[in-house]
């Protein structure tokens, strides 16, 4: 396979925190959403790609079935709203308070540490 991520897919990924990995996906998903807001479809697909791509990185590495659960559900909503017929009626609202929190607790958690 052929990773856009190439130092993520070496190692570096599995190193991070669920939060972080969770927040860098949030950020694709909020480039996804930006270039759609913008008409731009082609560089919002490339961004979901990317995130999708990170999300399949974060259950490679999620041993425990609750966190494991977790993404591949997130990972099926995702594909579901910009690829399905949004089935689960989730809005751009949901995805980015979702994916806010995940980096919210991410930066507390960094300055704590």
């Amino acid at each position: 396979m052929t990773y856009r991520h190439k130092e993520m897919a070496q190692g570096r990924w599995a190193e991070m925190s669920l939060c972080e990995q969770m927040a860098n996906i949030g950020s694709e998903v909020s480039r996804a959403f930006n270039w759609k807001n913008k008409g731009r479809d082609e560089l919002s697909k490339k961004a979901v790609d990317r995130a999708l791509e990170l999300l399949d990185l974060t259950a490679a590495s999620t041993g425990q079935y609750p966190r494991l659960k977790e993404v591949l559900r997130t990972r099926e909503c995702l594909v579901d709203y910009f690829y399905g017929d949004n089935e689960y009626c989730s809005t751009e609202v949901q995805w980015r308070k979702y994916f806010d929190a995940f980096a919210h607790s991410y930066r507390l958690n960094k300055d704590i540490a």
